[in-house]
């Protein structure tokens, strides 16, 4: 057992504000099919395989390194190819215009000095996107991490991995402090990396398990802790809530940052995609956490009429 999903055991047996309820995830299990096994690249509005690979894999980089905490009203969202997109979706389609305009925004050393008005060309949308500060000293840190470690290259950083998806898990956090994503709970350390997990998840579906995709250990990698994901729990029923937990969610109002709710939220997905994970196996073999998290998540992309909202935090981890 990995420490992520140690810990987000112990979050769960310890939850006061979260509950999984185990039928539903039957039920889940019972429903879900080969068809379920999808990634938002098949959904993209920007095609990674256009890109070279050393190019992919530095978009990719960029993409995880600043798709984070999109919430807002109104909510952040450009134009890109005359179609209003938000979320990750605006995220890649951002970066993807900047290629387009020929923005070297996948260079190394153009990211360690990058200036506040580029980047706020790059992100250019109805409203400045939240936490903007932060994602300008983050692109700087992988820029600057880049060259002064990897002759700005991120290919190299992946080859010391061997191949092993679980070494370059810790060389992304080691290498880059804003992937660091972990919180304290009753006093023991819990751990999430969920920006870097979905880094990882995405090189593999990038490449379709080949050339830098080719990685063991995949089926170690777990669920993407975010505030997507138990929105969908919750509408499945796999999820209950604290009255308390669930007034503060309805009513749109913040849940604080490494607080126990918060904590709670996060460490019963990573654990109940696990319990999923395990049964779904028993019929689709080569299914994994990261498949069960891509299908809920673009579960979350669809707006169904009795929807609850989901959680809102505001974060840089997700």
């Amino acid at each position: 057992m990995n420490r992520i999903i140690e810990f987000a055991k112990f979050v769960v047996e310890n939850s006061q504000h979260v509950k999984i309820n185990s039928q539903k995830v039957d039920e889940f299990c019972d429903y879900f099919d080969h068809t379920h096994i999808k990634h938002w690249i098949n959904e993209s509005p920007f095609n990674l395989k256009k890109l070279n690979p050393k190019d992919r894999l530095h978009f990719l980089l960029v993409f995880n390194s600043i798709s984070f905490s999109y919430l807002g009203d109104p909510k952040w969202k450009i134009v890109y190819h005359s179609e209003e997109v938000d979320g990750a979706y605006g995220m890649i389609s951002a970066v993807a215009r900047a290629i387009e305009n020929n923005i070297p925004i996948l260079d190394a050393k153009f990211l360690s000095e990058i200036k506040e008005e580029e980047l706020s060309k790059i992100l250019e949308g109805n409203v400045q996107i939240p936490l903007f500060e932060e994602r300008l000293n983050i692109l700087r840190e992988i820029g600057t991490a880049l060259v002064e470690k990897f002759d700005g290259d991120f290919t190299n950083l992946i080859k010391k991995a061997n191949g092993d998806s679980q070494k370059l898990l810790s060389l992304i956090i080691k290498n880059f402090p804003s992937f660091e994503d972990s919180s304290t709970y009753n006093g023991k350390r819990v751990y999430f990396y969920k920006r870097a997990q979905l880094l990882i998840a995405d090189i593999v579906q990038a490449f379709d398990g080949h050339e830098f995709g080719r990685l063991k250990n995949i089926n170690e990698l777990t669920a993407c802790a975010d505030y997507k994901l138990p929105f969908v729990l919750r509408r499945l029923g796999i999820f209950s809530y604290s009255d308390y937990l669930a007034d503060k969610i309805d009513n749109q109002e913040p849940i604080e940052k490494d607080s126990e709710e918060e904590i709670e939220l996060r460490a019963n997905t990573i654990w109940v995609v696990e319990l999923i994970k395990q049964k779904v196996k028993k019929k689709i073999a080569h299914a994994d956490s990261i498949h069960v998290n891509d299908h809920l998540w673009m579960l979350g992309q669809e707006k169904l009429k009795n929807d609850k909202p989901y959680h809102l935090t505001r974060t840089t981890s997700y």
